[in-house]
């Protein structure tokens, strides 16, 4: 069987994430052009209160979603994981964005959001919290300029907005629907 390989890279820029471009040899021989993000890889949870009954996303100021003159979207917490292991990547996380503390991780899926351009890999968590867990402001770590504002969401809001197709952001969404099929309680 033969299968696809790089046969050549080129760096075409190299800033906060690095852009390249590629010649990719197909299968039949063919060589063609691709173009390549190398944005390494990333984490994301959704927390969640079973007895409250909520849970903690985030808003941010987006380039992709201000270009597209889209509002801004309501999305887990995450970051890139810049060699850090993921479950003390995502910890860090959660506090600096949201003022949570966590504790235990559930594992969800290790995922490739847009695997025709990108190298980046999503590991993605639940997480249970209680209102004793909000132990700061969240908002983002100083010096990022991340203008996060913080939202704890019903959870039969967050389960109309998955089903009627208002979560636009996809990590989001996978993590809802895994919160719907993993903890089906939450809505009895």
């Amino acid at each position: 069987m033969t299968t696809a390989r790089i046969a050549n890279r080129t760096l075409v820029y190299d800033g906060w994430y690095k852009f390249f471009r590629l010649e990719v040899e197909m299968p039949d021989g063919a060589i063609v052009e691709r173009h390549l993000l190398d944005n390494g890889s990333a984490v994301a949870v959704l927390p969640y209160d079973p007895a409250r009954r909520v849970c903690m996303l985030i808003e941010q100021p987006r380039a992709a979603v201000l270009a597209a003159g889209e509002p801004p979207l309501l999305e887990a917490i995450a970051g890139n994981l810049d060699g850090a292991a993921p479950e003390a990547r995502i910890v860090e996380e959660a506090f600096e964005e949201g003022g949570l503390r966590l504790g235990a991780l559930e594992p969800v899926a290790n995922v490739w959001p847009l695997c025709p351009v990108s190298t980046e890999r999503v590991q993605l968590y639940l997480a249970p919290y209680s209102a004793e867990h909000r132990v700061g402001e969240g908002g983002g770590a100083h010096g990022e300029d991340e203008n996060i504002t913080v939202h704890e969401i019903a959870l039969d809001t967050l389960r109309e907005q998955a089903l009627s197709g208002a979560l636009a952001d996809a990590k989001t969404l996978i993590l809802v629907q895994a919160l719907l099929l993993r903890h089906p309680e939450l809505w009895a």
